[in-house]
Order: C-alpha cells, then structure tokens, then sequence
C-alpha cells in the first residue's frame, strides 16, 4: 500500500510555488501553517517561521488568500489549513470554516481544540500517546478523512528517532477507526518516515521541511522526493 506523504509549510508569499514544488516532488498533502502568536504546539523552527510570517502581514485574509493561490495552482491535493482556537475565535468559527471552504481547504486541524469541542467544525481531529482510550474514540469518530497520530509529548521539532510511543499508539487507533492513520510531530529524515510509515498509513513531516522550504524550491524538491523514495521503497 502506498504510504501518504504530508508536507507541512508556513503561509506567506511563496506559499503556492513551495507546494507546487512539494507535490511535484512526491507530498500527496500540504498543511499550511496559519501563523499564530503564541503557537503552544509548535517548536523552535515553526515558531520562528510564524514570526517572520506575522511580519510579513499573514494575518488570516492573507493566510486564506495565500491558500485560494494554493488551490488554484493544485485543483487536485488535498490542502489542509493547521492553526489555533484562538484564531478562529477571533475571526469567527463559521465564518472561518465557510471562508477556509471557499478558499480550497478540504479540511482543518486545529491544534489546541480537544475531541469532543466544537463537534460541529469538521475537522483533522489529533491524539497522543497520553490519550485515553475514551478520548481516542471520541477523536476517531469526530475527525474528517484522516487521525492525526502525535508521536511525542510535546512541541513540534526534529528527533533523533521515532518515538517508541508510536507502536502502541497506533495499535490503539487501529481498534478504534478503520480511517487512515498519520503520524507526525518529530518525523524529519527519510529513514524516520519510513519507520513512522511501518507502524501507520502516512507521514507528516513540518518542521524540518519548513527549514528546507527556507532554502528555495530546488532544497526543498530534493528534500522531499528523498522522503517519497523512502516511503516507496
């Protein structure tokens, strides 16, 4: 079975033509990142990257701005908008939803908002190793297309290996959904992705691709069809 490759990068100006790049590379999916403030998930790179984002002026307009180009250059991959509550507060949850729709988003992640919150914002729902087996069913059963599997405890970043916690974690939502399960949060090297990818059905890579992305389209191209032959092998 072919195993899904998700990018994730940061929304700004050169948004659309880095996951353009992405997808030729070999990404069945691209997160974007709408930058927030206080990002609580989020390690060192994306935080700085937020921050340069919020510089240059991606508030949410912009964010879904950048997304509608996104769509228009990739009709087909699926585009998936990655923030926070707060910013959806602020903005307004329908309106949020309706304009992310609107825009070319297929779905959502909202990263602080637990299971079981706002059950009417379809949504990308996420769970970790300290999930209990009652919030991983509840999350199973709320999430929209695919469960997100957060391989750690803690902030997004790059390890030294895959976490040991991935195994039961993943056997835990294979008896809960017959959805497709991603693992993310601490995958950044080829020969991690295709650990991750034995024990699920896909990977997300962030912040070492959003490190990558800062080296121009040729890095990233590379980077990322070095992680699609991994996953193919």
């Amino acid at each position: 079975m072919t195993k899904a490759l998700v990018i994730y990068l940061m929304a700004g100006p050169e948004l659309p033509a880095l996951a353009e790049t992405a997808v030729e590379a070999g990404a069945d999916l691209i997160e974007l990142g709408f930058p927030f403030s206080d990002p609580l998930a989020d390690g060192p790179v994306i935080r700085r990257a937020a921050e340069r984002a919020l510089a240059q002026g991606m508030r949410t307009g912009a964010c879904l701005e950048v997304l509608a180009e996104t769509r228009a250059r990739l009709p087909e991959t699926p585009l998936v908008p990655m923030t926070y509550s707060s910013l959806l507060e602020a903005y307004g949850w329908e309106r949020f939803a309706a304009d992310a729709r609107d825009a070319g988003a297929t779905s959502l992640i909202v990263a602080d908002l637990p299971a079981g919150e706002r059950p009417e914002l379809d949504r990308v729902q996420l769970v970790a190793p300290t999930s209990t087996d009652d919030r991983l069913r509840v999350a199973a059963a709320q999430t929209d297309g695919w469960l997100y599997l957060v391989t750690v405890t803690g902030t997004t970043g790059s390890r030294d290996g895959v976490s040991p916690a991935l195994a039961g974690l993943a056997e835990r939502a294979r008896s809960a959904t017959d959805k497709p399960l991603y693992a993310g949060f601490g995958i950044s090297t080829p020969e991690q992705a295709r650990a991750a990818a034995d024990l699920a059905d896909g990977v997300v890579v962030g912040s070492r691709a959003v490190e990558v992305a800062e080296e121009g389209p040729d890095a990233l191209l590379a980077y990322v069809r070095s992680l699609r032959e991994s996953l193919d092998r």
